[in-house]
């Protein structure tokens, strides 16, 4: 009980920056929270449709595959549905490997989208404090100077311990959500790995596949 009334005193005390900061910072849990589930979401999707699509490629299906893909949302059947789209009409690697590159200038914005903010919520946050801090020590020196010369030394620094609980507080909120930002660029940035992975293993089949045709 101790704790939490130690909180509330904490946040009341530090004055009217603390608002905004938590505001920004509910935002902030907002948004990771989000792209967290959709980036989950989208990792088991890609893994289970590449355990379904993988096994149809490499036995050089591409009909099967196509119809795979086409029933398929996830965000690697979007991709290979590009490329097999190609394959049935050309046989050139290269323009079979640009409509799967068109396809990821496509995907890669949905995976990034709005998760930029969350770095953006913890700079403001660590801003606000800052502003906090500074317009509590002019309000305290501005009370100091009309102040009793006996009392001038206890309200000082009463009064700039009190202005710092808002850069305090906005470290508090900026950390875990420049924690957080990173994990969500490490999670889009290993769904993009995956799907240039998918991208090459299928060119290199489809490939393969028209070479052995030629060949006949």
């Amino acid at each position: 009980m101790d704790f939490i009334y130690s909180i509330v005193k904490f946040f009341v005390t530090g004055g009217p920056f603390m608002y905004p900061i938590l505001l920004v910072f509910a935002v902030g849990v907002a948004i990771s929270v989000e792209r967290f589930i959709t980036l989950t979401k989208v990792t088991h999707q890609n893994q289970s449709s590449w355990t379904r699509i993988q096994p149809v490629l490499n036995e050089g299906e591409f009909d099967k595959a196509r119809e795979i893909t086409s029933d398929d949302q996830s965000t690697i059947s979007q991709l290979l549905s590009m490329g097999l789209a190609r394959q049935g009409a050309v046989r050139r690697r290269e323009d079979i490997e640009i409509a799967m590159e068109e396809s990821m200038m496509e995907i890669i914005p949905q995976l990034e989208k709005r998760t930029p903010y969350v770095a953006l919520a913890a700079s403001i946050s660590t801003l606000l404090g800052l502003l906090g801090t500074i317009m509590g020590l002019i309000a305290a020196f501005t009370a100091v100077a009309n102040a009793n010369p006996a009392e001038k030394a206890d309200l000082l620094s009463a009064s700039i311990s009190v202005a710092m609980n808002t850069t305090a507080f906005g470290l508090i909120v900026a950390i875990p959500l420049l924690v957080t930002h990173t994990v969500l660029t490490a999670k889009t940035g290993a769904i993009v790995d995956s799907l240039e992975m998918a991208s090459v293993k299928a060119l290199n089949v489809i490939s393969s596949n028209a070479k052995r045709q030629v060949e006949v």
